[in-house]
């Protein structure tokens, strides 16, 4: 027959238990507050801008020694930034939830691909990468602390002052940094000019709104550039005998079309007409360089099976991010170009992660 626990046991338990990263007033697996895109940053009063941040969003719990870095997906991502687990462990405070943005600083720019690198099933290899290019967390919003407790209802006016008033309390912390805010959306639109590639773009929240974790309650402004591409290909679409995306291709210094990303942004009425004006085209290789279709534990045979084209067709597309090499994202087609050779599309276009501007160096450098 079991006993009961003595008091000093069942108080340890308590302490226990309290210390716990769910004893905390948010919970692990909160999703972070989104953002919805517009083409302009609101004009009105009441809105609060911040840079963003071209790295992985982050929820950092701490309780006690305890410490867990959340992907926006709900995934752990502590394994793969020790550097930064560590720095939150030795902080003064000991119980927050913040939200915030993992970033790397390679030689003068952020860089997404070492972000990336750090993916890696070799503890070892990630360590090495942690000494070699430590993480910054970029912090942006307090969603707990000890003396506040839960700040989701909380207006983020208030939110913001609870994250000033913790960051100072911190002194100097390498591995941290607090992204600075305008109320004016003049200024913001100068960060966006002048960010030439070292940012994202901007993010407006309402000064006085509360948290709400999973909503696209924010607004973000995000930095679009544009490139023409060579048409190497196209995918039908699932279970349809109509184009479903284009491949497209951009030519190096020595002539190969390199598969770059796709554009999917095609309008209904427009299918079937692009459908046979593609299906006359097609001839191997397509892409005398990097390929689509290179199988992976996610593709289905499907997904992998596109279609060559003879190297005819030019489409102009708006993008987002480059990373090795590639349209980061889907592209949002904007306008054929039958005025453009294929032979003019090159990498050359293509405005990779930049110096930062003045503001990100303020941020990044401090």
């Amino acid at each position: 027959m079991a006993t009961a626990p003595r008091p000093a046991e069942a108080a340890a338990k308590r302490t226990r238990t309290r210390v716990g990263l769910r004893s905390l007033p948010i919970k692990l697996g909160t999703p972070p507050m989104e953002a919805k895109l517009v083409e302009d940053l609101p004009e009105e009063e009441g809105w609060q801008f911040e840079p963003k941040w071209d790295g992985f969003r982050c929820l950092a719990y701490r309780a006690g020694p305890e410490v867990e870095l959340q992907s926006k997906s709900g995934k752990s991502l502590a394994r793969y930034f020790p550097d930064v687990v560590d720095a939150l462990r030795v902080l003064p405070l000991d119980r927050f939830v913040l939200d915030g943005e993992l970033a790397i600083l390679s030689g003068e720019a952020l860089s997404f691909d070492a972000l990336q690198n750090r993916l890696h099933p070799a503890e070892s290899r990630v360590r090495k990468l942690a000494a070699e290019t430590p993480a910054m967390f970029i912090l942006f919003d307090c969603l707990a602390t000890e003396m506040d407790g839960s700040l989701l209802q909380t207006p983020l006016v208030r939110r913001r002052t609870a994250l000033e008033r913790f960051f100072s309390s911190l002194g100097d912390q390498p591995g941290l940094r607090l992204t600075p805010y305008t109320r004016d959306a003049a200024t913001a639109r100068g960060w966006l000019e002048k960010a030439r590639g070292s940012l994202d773009g901007v993010v407006a929240k309402r000064v006085n709104g509360p948290y709400v974790p999973g909503e696209r309650e924010m607004r973000k402004v995000k930095l679009l550039r544009t490139a023409d591409c060579v048409v190497g290909g196209f995918r039908y679409a699932t279970d349809s005998d109509l184009v479903g995306s284009l491949l497209l291709g951009l030519h190096d210094e020595a002539g190969l079309l390199h598969h770059v990303g796709f554009t999917s942004a095609i309008k209904d009425e427009d299918r079937k007409a692009l459908t046979k004006k593609l299906e006359k085209l097609i001839a191997p290789p397509g892409f005398t360089g990097d390929a689509p279709g290179a199988p992976s534990r996610w593709s289905t045979e499907r997904s992998v099976a596109w279609q060559p084209l003879k190297p005819k067709l030019v489409v102009e597309v708006k993008y987002d991010q480059v990373t090795g090499n590639r349209f980061r994202h889907g592209t949002r087609l904007l306008r054929w170009r039958p005025d453009k050779k294929p032979a003019q599309c090159g990498f050359d276009q293509l405005q990779r992660e930049a110096p930062p501007a003045k503001l990100v160096t303020e941020v990044i450098g401090r």
